[in-house]
């Protein structure tokens, strides 16, 4: 593609002895502040970091070590991501601006003492807004975001918090690489300008081994489709499924590159946007994708290494909890598919838009007819 950029990005240490000084002079001065009624201890934040947390909610994880781990925080109605390789540490995304001291905690109890790069998928409070705090308590070595500039406080924050380290926000290229240990994080999107925000959000394609997950932000339909246009490998086994499940996102064209085994949804409980909608359960269950759910399990931490997953999660619940889409409907998507010769499509054995019987071809499962080249019946499969 003639607009494709590949480049490897390695993280200079140089530097770091400055932005501890200038760190500890940010947690000195938040820790002044705290002593002051009604001042926030972490910027933007409403609780105590607590320097030696008990790490109540790694614990509750069930224990997952691999060389590769990635944390789906529970961040409630919000996203962030931890991924840790080999030792070195990644943010994607830091929940809401309440979420900060939550988001330092956790950090804090998987050990982390730095982070080799920090992602702002988006300018939106739930997505940027714990930033913040995680720089104001961590050196980073890179910081990027799709945008350098946003009027909200929350943005300003997060720049101001990456500025007192010595460095600014980075607005990366498409095709840019980064290492994080052995494993391998590949910028795909956005491909295109957008005037929503959401569709602004950095794609980012994480591999280690032969194991494979893409981290998707809010990205909505519009921006999927450029992205699948643009010929990037969106082929992943695990998908952070887009905008906390709405069925803005979450297209069957996407879903269709992706084919993912497993799909991850970042929403609180009950909360008022309905997240995730029955349309995106109902395409994840016909895909034949399993899928986790913070606002159920809580925290989620997939590991790998390099060849198999472990999945680790602070709750239990049922898989009809999980994608409680019309058990019926789910069975039969469980059966055969019948593919038309003709047209490519493929459909449920009980479309009434069959093909005659000369012209059907049966398919064991939907990845298969995927994979044959057909494209699912807009009728009987949503």
């Amino acid at each position: 593609m003639e607009n494709w950029k590949e480049e490897k990005v390695n993280a200079p240490k140089k530097g770091l002895w400055q932005r501890l000084a200038a760190l500890a002079a940010a947690a000195a001065l938040v820790l002044s502040l705290a002593g002051c009624s009604g001042l926030p201890s972490v910027p933007g934040g409403s609780a105590d970091v607590v320097p030696n947390p008990s790490a109540s909610a790694a614990a509750a994880v069930d224990t997952v070590d691999a060389p590769l781990e990635v944390h789906f925080i529970d961040v409630g109605q919000a996203l962030s991501v931890l991924v840790e390789c080999d030792g070195q540490f990644m943010l994607y995304d830091g929940g809401n601006v309440d979420d900060g001291s939550l988001i330092v905690s956790y950090l804090q109890s998987q050990g982390v003492e730095q982070l080799e790069y920090v992602f702002c998928s988006h300018a939106h409070e739930d997505h940027v807004g714990g930033l913040a705090a995680a720089l104001a308590y961590f050196p980073a070595y890179h910081v990027y975001s799709p945008v350098t500039d946003a009027s909200t406080k929350c943005f300003q924050d997060f720049v101001k918090y990456t500025q007192q380290q010595g460095l600014q926000v980075e607005v990366p290229a498409v095709g840019t690489m980064w290492p994080l240990g052995g494993a391998t994080v590949t910028m795909l999107g956005p491909v295109a300008q957008y005037s929503d925000t959401n569709d602004t959000s950095i794609v980012l394609r994480i591999d280690y081994g032969s194991t494979s997950f893409l981290l998707t932000g809010d990205m909505e339909k519009t921006a999927e489709t450029d992205l699948v246009n643009s010929g990037a490998n969106l082929r992943a086994d695990v998908l952070q499924v887009g905008h906390h499940g709405s069925s803005t996102s979450t297209s069957y064209l996407f879903l269709n590159a992706v084919l993912p085994e497993m799909g991850i949804i970042s929403c609180g409980v009950n909360n008022k946007y309905g997240h995730p909608h029955e349309e995106t359960l109902s395409i994840l269950r016909d895909a034949g994708v399993d899928v986790y759910r913070t606002d159920l399990q809580g925290t989620i931490t997939i590991g790998s290494d390099g060849q198999n997953y472990t999945v680790g999660t602070e709750h239990f619940a049922a898989d009809s909890a999980l994608n409680p889409t019309d058990p019926a409907a789910s069975s039969t998507a469980q059966q055969a598919y019948i593919g038309n010769v003709n047209s490519k499509k493929f459909h449920l054995p009980t479309c009434p838009n069959l093909p005659a019987e000369k012209n059907q071809i049966l398919f064991s499962s939907y990845q298969e007819a995927v994979e044959a080249g057909y494209t699912p019946c807009s009728s009987c499969i949503k």
